[in-house]
């Protein structure tokens, strides 16, 4: 695979060459991603996978008009032809007084910030295999496990690189390993089944097998025998693996496009307190090592932490430059690109900071609740802030968790929900969103 230098030099020359065949201003991405894995089933090997990609992404601009195309075919032949084609497309497209390259001024300059992104270790398809065994034994070992959907490994490295016609051009590797498993417990009509699985740039700070694996089997052999909810109005407690989508609402709502097009739940809120006093939720992308670690972001700005909510108070929207000229604000370098189109909003390692009370604290006083391990379904309108998801889970009672519960479904505005949350003490960073264990009062919960 190509060097993040060279990944930077192929981008800088398509830019030069759009710009030599008219376009008035040019940016271009480069992706090139190298992957193994393996899966098992059962004790068998089930499948050995690899996949190996070179994508190159132009978006050129003739005035207020662009056009974006994309490639995997590299030759200099393709590339000359991409480019004609891409500048005939712009000079034929409408408008857009909103659209164009980052301002100048705010480009990164000098050397990015060294991450710890990539790993030189790798993987065999052999020893691929043998931690995927490893994890998917952990998990039959268990006992009231009765059947696998399998154990599965991955190694895999990327190359990302982007340069535009104004000045910036830089490149980065990363790394990947991860695994998993899927285990089903019970039998007949009343199996259950869960999974388990870690990721990390680096291959020493993945998780063992056997402690993947065990979590897998627990949790598929905890969900057996699920009764069901009453209805009503009660606290609910989020495992961290689903609460972590509430900052995805969020950002949605704060992203710069939906503030622009005004279709967002938070319209108004910044500035104000959103979310109760004390809680803090921040974006990281400097995080050494993190999933989604970057040096740029997605049109060559500076990236820095950044405090999107302090004190429950919401502090920043998330701007690319187009949305940002929209709003007459400043981008606020959380743009990001893949290979087609133009950029979009993104966040990087995000996670709402760790509160001060154990998760066992958390749920004492609750005398009638429930713990959510699962959600199911997207009944979320980011316009209204409406709120009603599937669940399954666990029945809080006197302030333990109790017996299983599934086929239930919880509800609420994100507004009040974002108010009444309250954070545990367990945050862990696993993921690239991260969240302790969350619990919101007040919510509506419909037995099945």
């Amino acid at each position: 695979m190509l060097t993040s230098d060279q990944a930077r030099d192929r981008a800088q020359d398509i830019v030069a060459r759009a710009v030599r065949a008219g376009a008035d201003a040019a940016d271009a991405i480069f992706a090139a991603d190298a992957s193994s894995e393996v899966s098992v089933r059962l004790g068998k090997l089930e499948d050995v996978g690899r996949s190996e990609s070179e994508d190159l992404g132009l978006r050129v601009f003739v005035g207020h008009r662009s056009a974006s195309v994309s490639t995997s075919d590299l030759s200099s032949q393709a590339m000359d032809a991409l480019v004609e084609r891409a500048v005939a497309m712009a000079r034929e497209a409408p408008e857009d007084l909103w659209a164009g390259l980052a301002p100048e001024e705010r480009l990164l300059r000098g050397a990015p910030p060294a991450l710890d992104l990539e790993d030189r270790a790798e993987l065999s398809p052999a020893e691929l295999r043998e931690i995927a065994a490893a994890t998917e034994d952990a998990a039959r070992a268990v006992p009231g496990v009765t059947n696998s959907e399998g154990g599965g490994a991955s190694a895999s490295r990327s190359v990302i690189a982007l340069a535009t016609s104004h000045g910036f051009a830089g490149g980065y590797a990363t790394t990947g390993f991860g695994l998993s498993a899927s285990v089903i417990a019970g039998e007949g009509g009343g199996m259950q089944r869960d999974y388990a699985f870690h990721s990390a740039r680096h291959r020493h700070r993945l998780n063992a097998p056997e402690t993947i694996g065990r979590e897998a089997g627990r949790r598929a052999v905890a969900r057996l025998d699920p009764g069901r909810m009453e209805s009503g109005a009660m606290p609910v407690v989020l495992d961290p693996r689903v609460g972590a989508g509430l900052l995805g609402h969020l950002t949605g709502a704060i992203s710069g496009p939906s503030i622009a097009r005004k279709t967002s739940f938070l319209l108004d809120a910044l500035g104000t307190r959103v979310f109760a006093a004390g809680i803090r939720i921040c974006d990281d992308p400097h995080r050494p090592h993190g999933l989604r670690s970057r040096p740029f972001d997605g049109e060559g700005l500076p990236v820095s932490p950044t405090a999107l909510v302090e004190d429950g108070v919401l502090e920043t929207w998330l701007l690319d430059s187009a949305s940002a000229r929209q709003l007459g604000l400043e981008p606020t370098g959380h743009a990001a690109r893949g290979v087609g189109g133009a950029p979009g909003v993104s966040t990087s390692n995000l996670y709402l900071d760790a509160g001060h009370v154990p998760v066992e604290t958390l749920i004492a006083d609750i005398v009638s609740g429930v713990y959510v391990t699962e959600m199911i379904g997207h009944g979320v309108n980011g316009v209204t802030g409406d709120y009603s998801r599937g669940a399954a889970g666990f029945r809080i009672e006197n302030g333990e968790i109790t017996r299983p519960v599934a086929e239930f479904t919880i509800a609420g505005n994100l507004k009040d929900m974002f108010l009444a949350l309250t954070p545990a003490n367990d945050l862990e960073f696993r993921y690239g969103t991260n969240v302790p264990t969350l619990r919101i009062d007040g919510m509506t919960v419909a037995g099945g």
